[in-house]
Formats: structure tokens, C-alpha cells, sequence
């Protein structure tokens, strides 16, 4: 299920983002810088299932929201983050490309990927035989719900929500 403009923008944050050192988190929140590197998807993964394996999520889950996560920050990169040409790598100068963030409530994993582009997503449905395309329908059939802030000067925050209770143990 599409749910489309959420109703508040929330701020990115604007520090240097290291590839090493991406996490703070407290409690059922954690937060994550992401570089502007084709790197930064393997990280934002990496974060994203160390954080809700801690959390005591359920490994399917934790799978179905690494893959949700892995498409969010790929389309930030490669829609919403500086480029020279179409061919290279988003500028990893940038003060920060993105921000993940992941937060636990009500019995659901809420995760967003916030990005300096004021351009919101568009969901289609691909060709069959297509070699890209595919992300936003990936977020569509796995979350419950998604979709994204309205843009300002600082960008937007393009998010889904998913079901996931805590594992037993």
C-alpha cells in the first residue's frame, strides 16, 4: 500500500558523513550517515541488519528490510546526490549525501533514507524483461506502507513502514 506525501519534513542533518563510522543510536532509533559512494549501499545493508538483529526483530524481516533499505538508498544516490556525468560515481565530497534512519514502534520498523533532492519518487511498473526499474515496486510489495515528505530547500525523506514483531529470544 502507497501512502504518499507525509504531512511533516524532517531535517536532514548536515555533518560529515565517515564510511566508517555510521551509526548513533538509542534505544529503538538509530541513525546512519551515508556517503556519497556506491559503497554506502553495502553499508546502509550492513547497518540495517546489525541494528534490527539487535533490536530482536525476526530474521525475515530483517531480510525484507535490508532489501527495502538497499532500493531507498540506491535511488538516493542515483537520482538525488551530485554527479559530473550519468556514469560516474555521486560525489563523495558532498557534506553528506544521505541519511538512513531506523526507528521501532507499535509493533513496526519504520525505515527512511532522507537526500538533498527536492524530486520525489515516482513508483512504475517495469517492462518484464527491464535491467532497472524495479526499486520503488521492490518497497511497494514488501512494506505495508511508504512514501515520502514533501520536499523543501533541504530535500525530502522517502520512507516505508514494516510489519515486524520482536523474535522470541
Amino acid at each position: 500500500m502507497t501512502t504518499h506525501p507525509a504531512p511533516t519534513v524532517h531535517d536532514v542533518l548536515h555533518e560529515e558523513a565517515g564510511e566508517d563510522r555510521p551509526a548513533v543510536g538509542l534505544n529503538d532509533f538509530a541513525v546512519c550517515a551515508l556517503s556519497g559512494a556506491y559503497s554506502a549501499v553495502a553499508q546502509a545493508r550492513r547497518f540495517t541488519a546489525a541494528t534490527l538483529e539487535g533490536w530482536g526483530i525476526h530474521a525475515s524481516v530483517v531480510s525484507d528490510a535490508v532489501l527495502v533499505v538497499s532500493e531507498l538508498t540506491s535511488n538516493a544516490l542515483r537520482h538525488a546526490t551530485p554527479r559530473g556525468t550519468d556514469t560516474e560515481e555521486p560525489r563523495p565530497d558532498a557534506v553528506c549525501a544521505a541519511w538512513l534512519a531506523l526507528a521501532y514502534q507499535d509493533s513496526g520498523v519504520l525505515c527512511a533514507v532522507s537526500d538533498p533532492s527536492r524530486a520525489v519518487p515516482v513508483l512504475v511498473t517495469p517492462e518484464p524483461l527491464a535491467e532497472e526499474g524495479r526499486g520503488l515496486w521492490i518497497v511497494d510489495r514488501l512494506s505495508e506502507s511508504w512514501g515520502w515528505t514533501h520536499p523543501d530547500h533541504k530535500g525530502k525523506t522517502v520512507w516505508a513502514q514494516l510489519r515486524a514483531p520482536r523474535s522470541a529470544g
